[in-house]
């Protein structure tokens, strides 16, 4: 269980560097993803599980064998099971060095390189452009920013077993590596995914919205943004461009208990979002 202490030991604005380039490491487990499994039509073969005693993403198995990323200490992995068979730490390794060695391991086990696989998205312009890895300057936020990750999972891990009567219902919790967020998407009715009900629950690291991790509860279809409901506090209504329920980790932070604080505000957001939506 991630302690107060370590979310509170960094001001969340802080995390960004963090933030930055363990966002570029996760790209090396999704290429790997990529080039080693069956692509599905929602892309989810390339999303990463978050494993709280390794305190570190994971892929889905490829052949037995998972990639792993560890942000504190910032290290890819290659895992058997949960035993790490082999591992690279990052700090003054180039990001052309990780996939060379990364490359290696998989064709070895008989897997395919990752390096080679072009990915269908842009990354933001900070993340594209690491070019090399330097944790020792960003130890302390790259504990932290673990630290809300973890949080997050048990957080959303609790929402996905609390919702297991809704149908379809809730997705497994993963982290996308496109925008890096951590997140399940509860679908609340069968039907057309652009006009059928549901909601998105997860955690953002940081992105152009807001420079540090939030939580965000955003229904589907969006709400009226002249029409809503009381806000969970300490969280507040977003409406520029999407309309959810946000909750700042400068908001939350303060708390006696931050992981309490942060179910409370959750589970509240995603009744409201549910009321709201007629269900």
């Amino acid at each position: 269980m991630t302690s107060d202490a370590l979310l509170k030991n960094v001001n969340p604005e802080r995390l960004v560097p963090a933030r930055v380039i363990a966002h570029r490491a996760a790209q090396h487990l999704t290429k790997a993803a990529r080039a080693n499994l069956e692509a599905k039509p929602d892309d989810s073969h390339s999303n990463l599980g978050w494993d709280s005693t390794q305190n570190a993403f994971l892929t889905h198995p490829l052949d037995g064998w998972f990639v792993g990323l560890s942000l504190s200490p910032l290290r890819i992995f290659l895992s058997e099971g949960n035993e790490v068979r082999e591992d690279l730490h990052l700090n003054g390794v180039s990001d052309t060095e990780v996939g060379i060695w990364l490359d290696a391991r998989l064709t070895s086990r008989g897997l395919s390189a990752g390096s080679v696989i072009d990915l269908p998205y842009d990354l933001p312009a900070e993340v594209a452009g690491i070019d090399s890895y330097h944790e020792v300057e960003h130890e302390q936020a790259l504990g932290a920013l673990a630290g809300w990750f973890d949080v997050s999972a048990n957080t959303l891990e609790k929402i996905v077993s609390d919702n297991t009567d809704i149908k379809p219902g809730p997705s497994p919790v993963r982290c996308w590596p496109h925008h890096f967020d951590i997140a399940t998407y509860v679908s609340l009715e069968v039907g057309d995914p652009e006009t059928a009900r549901g909601i998105g629950v997860g955690l953002s690291p940081g992105d152009e919205g807001y420079n540090e991790p939030y939580f965000y509860i955003n229904p589907w279809p969006y709400l009226d943004k002249d029409n809503l409901p009381d806000v969970v506090k300490p969280g507040h209504w977003h409406i520029d461009g999407y309309v959810g329920l946000i909750a700042t980790a400068s908001e939350l932070i303060d708390a006696e208990d931050i992981q309490s604080a942060i179910t409370r505000f959750v589970q509240q957001s995603f009744a409201t979002a549910k009321a709201a939506q007629g269900m």
